[in-house]
């Protein structure tokens, strides 16, 4: 019996993560179409069962002309896999793990309400929230980087995982991910 691979492609059972915090909310189970139907909304914390493909597909579909359309998103990543296997001959899983280590925000600040007075103290981020950061900043990333470009967002998104892969600073994630640590260090 052969062995289930993301698109029928791209198998996952020698996929590391390196990331500790993050080992228990980066779900690697194998599915050949990552598509649950919205069974994780019933109960909480229970979209860190969701496969990281189907977390970064939903994250896709969020605001303006994509929201609700799931196939225009799964095919924008099938394509964007195959992009990435293209140019570094690397399993695109492994790269799009990788891509949320490195875009997840370990410290953020949060606003403190104090006898009338308003002010910013940094604290930790949570594993889950960690992970919907990096995603929420890959996908907006490809966004903005293909909006008035000939590049496709297909393009774009390979691009930008595979910069945050390699922890460089042309990734937005990556940059964004910096910005709100360095926020967080002057507000300590």
């Amino acid at each position: 019996m052969s062995e289930v691979k993301v698109f029928g492609k791209w198998p996952i059972d020698n996929i590391e993560i390196r990331d500790i915090g993050l080992r228990d909310y980066i779900n690697l189970t194998p599915k050949y179409i990552p598509h649950t139907g919205g069974r994780h909304e019933q109960r909480r914390f229970l979209k860190s069962k969701l496969t990281i493909v189907e977390r970064l597909i939903n994250k896709l579909q969020n605001p303006g002309r994509n929201a609700g359309k799931k196939i225009k998103a799964l095919n924008i990543v099938r394509l964007a896999f195959e992009i990435i296997h293209l140019k570094t001959g690397q399993n695109p899983v492994q790269v799009l793990v990788r891509a949320v280590e490195n875009s997840a925000p370990r410290e953020e600040t949060t606003r403190i309400s104090y006898g009338g007075i308003v002010y910013h103290q940094a604290v930790d981020v949570a594993p889950m929230r960690r992970v919907d950061l990096a995603l929420r900043f890959l996908t907006e990333g490809a966004r903005k980087a293909s909006f008035g470009n000939q590049k496709t967002i297909e393009e774009c998104l390979a691009d930008e995982l595979i910069n945050a892969a390699a922890n460089d600073t042309k990734s937005s994630a990556v940059m964004k991910k910096e910005e709100k640590e360095r926020i967080a260090v002057s507000v300590r």
